[in-house]
């Protein structure tokens, strides 16, 4: 199984980007997929999850939406108003069942905000 990010780059603040995430290979199943992020010196965090059935959870709601196609096994991110401070490595996270059930990271993507 493996997992491939795109879509991300440089923007300007207050600029849009949509990340892409799809997973590919052996899969049973595909449960929650999700966005981290992790910027220079600090830690990984969570940017926003979505369940199989639709349920999703962002860390800023008003800015960042995350959305998923199950038929093409690919998880987006949305991002809209970027700051400097979003400016981050973005990784995607999916648990899947091959068939049995782990959790599989993407390699990343840069994601730089100017001022």
């Amino acid at each position: 199984v493996q997992l491939q990010a795109s879509g991300g780059g440089l923007v300007q603040a207050g600029g849009s980007l949509r990340l892409s995430c799809t997973a590919s290979g052996s899969i049973s199943s595909i449960n929650a997929m999700g966005w981290y992020r992790q910027a220079p010196g600090k830690q990984r965090e969570l940017v926003a999850v979505i369940t199989s059935s639709g349920f999703t959870h962002s860390a800023d709601s008003g800015r960042f939406t995350i959305s998923r196609d199950n038929a093409k096994n690919t998880v987006y991110l949305q991002m809209n108003s970027l700051k400097p401070e979003d400016t981050a490595v973005y990784y995607c996270q999916a648990n899947i069942a091959a068939p049995r059930e782990s959790d599989y990271w993407g390699q990343g993507t840069q994601v730089t905000v100017s001022s």
